[in-house]
């Protein structure tokens, strides 16, 4: 009992200075989210990574060999145009809003849109136990441009995600040497206007014009939508399509894409046949049903 009584005093003397706190209370469940629930999480990131293979098989092989990713400067035009070779200036704010959705947002310390670049050797395919035969689909890739947008969301109620983001490729170079042809120059950007980005099925003045303002063009998130590269897609598991008995797919529904491509040069064995471009191409209504056979 002695020992007890010790412990008793002990415990009331450690709670002495606590107890003194006129104010002091517990916090309740309410309490308690008003205190962690104030704000998401940051994250702030600089990075360049390098995989020596991917590699997916089935029976054969699918290779993508020496694999960077960082700033535009990881490639040659890239480092050229005076950009660095770390992926940097990263802000990725993450929240989980009151009904349970995870809203992840990518954006930059600076403002400015993100340079990014991407070499890769080559891709190829090989045969599984039964031969040696191997193709090289694709040789020499290197591309760069700027990421304005990455946004990306899981909504409880419909267990979907959505991804929307808007890019522009500044810069693309690869070969494709089973066919003797090598692209060179190969841009993506923006739309920019003549496109119908409210779905109305009429392009005029409203398109665009996100604040209803009358001039477009007026905020950032117009800027972004007609100046870069836009795609949103969503993601999550359901049926087939159409006749399909699948259950239990990947769906993947695009529902837009809008941008334009350009090609500076078209090589087939190695002499330009010329230019390509496409002006306001625009990808909408587009579903994919996934699954393995």
């Amino acid at each position: 009992m002695k020992g007890l009584k010790k412990l008793a005093l002990a415990a009331a003397v450690a709670a002495a200075p606590f107890a003194a706190q006129a104010d002091l209370k517990a916090l309740d469940d309410t309490s308690m989210g008003n205190v962690t629930g104030q704000a998401g999480v940051t994250i702030e990131l600089e990075t360049q990574v390098s995989i020596g293979q991917f590699s997916y098989t089935d029976e054969g092989s699918f290779n993508v060999n020496n694999i960077v990713l960082g700033g535009a400067g990881v490639t040659t035009s890239g480092s050229a145009a005076g950009f660095g070779t770390l992926l940097d200036q990263l802000k990725i704010d993450i929240d989980v809003a009151d009904d349970g959705d995870a809203i992840i947002k990518v954006g930059t310390l600076d403002g400015n849109p993100i340079d990014w670049g991407m070499t890769a050797d080559s891709m190829t395919l090989t045969a599984g136990s039964t031969g040696t035969d191997s193709t090289t689909l694709v040789s020499g890739l290197q591309a760069w441009g700027d990421l304005a947008q990455l946004d990306i969301s899981v909504d409880t109620a419909t267990d979907t995600l959505n991804i929307a983001t808007a890019f522009d490729i500044q810069d693309m170079d690869f070969d494709v040497p089973f066919l003797a042809v090598g692209i060179q120059d190969m841009k993506v950007t923006g739309a920019g206007v003549g496109v119908d980005y409210n779905g109305d099925g009429v392009v005029d003045a409203t398109d665009g014009d996100l604040n209803g303002s009358g001039t477009v063009g007026d905020t950032k998130a117009e800027q972004i939508l007609l100046g870069f590269a836009n795609v949103n897609l969503d993601i999550y598991k359901g049926n087939g399509l159409g006749a399909s008995t699948a259950t239990d797919v990947l769906r993947v529904d695009v529902n837009n894409v809008f941008m334009d491509v350009s090609v500076g040069s078209v090589l087939v064995g190695g002499t330009s046949i010329g230019s390509i471009a496409m002006d306001n191409v625009a990808i909408t209504n587009t579903k994919l049903a996934i699954y393995g056979h």
